[in-house]
């Protein structure tokens, strides 16, 4: 049975917004209190966040479908919606997002970070909200946004500082079983390991993760056996050690070739090259291991290497090597740039950024893509006139039609807003004025208007009697 796995495609799913209510306050001897529809609540999001405790994704490989709960609709008296509760996933540190295509969205390392893998929709206003000093008794509501719904890659990278590297059977587990409390498989046939193991090893003031990678064979880099699944393992380490085996019966393999093979399947994996390296020529115990070791040291030494002859089995040479280790490991933590502290980043738009753009498709079709026309669209209920109207009112206002005349569209053009999966189409009739305010007093109730003085309306009745006196008065018979 599957108890590890460090790749896994999920698919996240934020709560949808909760539709605004249109309602009218009303009570006894006052039947038109004035709207008071609540707005709906915010739909919850879904957040990645770093959980030290967490060691592998594999609950997401069983349950990959997860979904934040939604925003609920508003209601009368003023009564907003409760919003919706963010999914909060676990994840290993470590842990790298990607879409489909491949395209890195983040990269947690450290416990704690997170991620919103996908927002939660925005809750609909009432038509309390919508009120205005123009708009006194708005008859609708806006509707709430759908969550946002995306397919992520979730591949983890194991973080330690050392990286043991080499064939399968070079006594990789057996090397990191000694020099920490790590308790890996171990066994006398290939890719005994079969999933990375870390453990924590302690030398003098040093402490330091290492990892045993399981075993890289020729063309690993391409896909062959695990090395291609596990080689990003190797990513985040500072260290290579290289385990050699001294004692291989294989007549064909010696540690220099050895060497070689996993140096070009790095290679050809790429990014490590700058990182240092130590060569471990492992089971000298065995004695022609050790007569092998003493031949080959030279050669590797000439090369650059550190080299360490140990024995896991036997407990030799031990020592040295992990405190070689540690001064490396060091070397490296202080070599790297000390983090500053979080800059908030402020890029302003440009002074000419409509928030919109208009273009025209070679079916003639003009498109019109932005953050604002396309939520406003989502948030309409086309089945309501005034709704319908309310849209328009707030396209002309953003400079939509203007764009569109500039753009060279003319009268039952058709106009499509949002993108191609998911677009408003509808045939473009130019005006002055659009919508709502074309008409001048849509949304308001004449019942709502304080009453004209008694002299004001004795005014206008005496002007209709003169008018009507000075017809008569020009009136000639036949």
């Amino acid at each position: 049975m599957t108890t590890f796995v460090d790749r896994v495609e999920l698919h996240v799913a934020a709560g949808n917004g909760g539709h605004g209510c249109a309602s009218v306050h009303r009570e006894k001897f006052k039947p038109l209190g004035g709207p008071d529809g609540g707005n709906g609540g915010r739909g919850g999001d879904v957040i990645l966040v770093v959980d030290q405790s967490i060691t592998t994704l594999l609950d997401y490989h069983h349950k990959p479908h997860r979904s934040a709960t939604n925003g609920k609709p508003g209601e009368g008296g003023n009564r907003s919606g409760k919003d919706g509760q963010d999914l909060i996933l676990p994840v290993p540190d470590g842990t790298v997002i990607q879409d489909k295509a491949g395209n890195v969205l983040a990269d947690l390392v450290g416990h704690g970070t997170s991620y919103v893998a996908a927002q939660g929709g925005r809750g609909g206003l009432g038509n309390a909200a919508l009120a205005s000093a123009r708009r006194k008794a708005p008859g609708f509501a806006l509707l709430g946004e759908p969550g946002g719904f995306h397919d992520i890659v979730m591949e983890l990278k194991t973080v330690a500082d050392v990286a043991l590297v080499g064939y399968p059977s070079a006594g990789k587990s057996s090397l990191i079983s000694v020099l920490s409390a790590a308790k890996p498989k171990i066994a006398d046939y290939p890719f005994t390991t079969l999933v990375p193991n870390l453990g924590v090893v302690t030398a003098g003031s040093t402490v330091y993760t290492i990892a045993d990678v399981p075993g890289l064979i020729p063309g690993a880099s391409q896909g062959k056996g695990l090395g291609l699944e596990f080689l990003r393992h190797v990513e985040r380490c500072s260290v290579l050690v290289h385990v050699l085996d001294t004692a291989t019966l294989e007549s064909e393999r010696d540690p220099l070739s050895d060497l070689d093979m996993i140096e070009e399947e790095l290679k050809q994996y790429g990014g490590l090259g700058n990182r240092p390296r130590l060569v471990v020529l492992n089971k000298i115990d065995v004695p022609d291991g050790k007569d092998l070791a003493e031949m080959v040291r030279p050669e590797l030494e000439a090369r650059g290497y550190r080299v360490f002859e140990v024995s896991a089995v036997a407990h030799m040479g031990l020592k040295e090597l992990s405190f070689a280790i540690a001064e490396m490991v060091a070397a490296s933590r202080a070599a790297k740039p000390k983090e500053e502290a979080t800059r908030i980043v402020i890029r302003p738009k440009a002074v000419d950024d409509t928030g919109f753009t208009v273009t025209l498709e070679e079916d003639g079709l003009f498109r019109v893509r932005g953050e604002k026309p396309e939520r406003w669209v989502r948030q309409t209920d086309f089945n309501n006139d005034e709704a319908v109207g309310y849209l328009a009112d707030r396209l002309n206002r953003l400079g939509v039609e203007a764009a569109l005349m500039k753009a060279g569209a003319r009268g039952g053009d058709g106009v499509a807003i949002g993108p191609e999966d998911n677009a408003v189409v509808f045939d473009w009739e130019p005006s002055v004025t659009a919508g709502a305010e074309m008409l001048g007093r849509r949304g308001e109730d004449h019942r709502f208007e304080a009453p004209r003085p008694a002299t004001t309306r004795r005014r206008d009745k005496q002007a209709e009697r003169d008018e009507a006196t000075q017809e008569f008065e020009g009136f000639e018979p036949f």
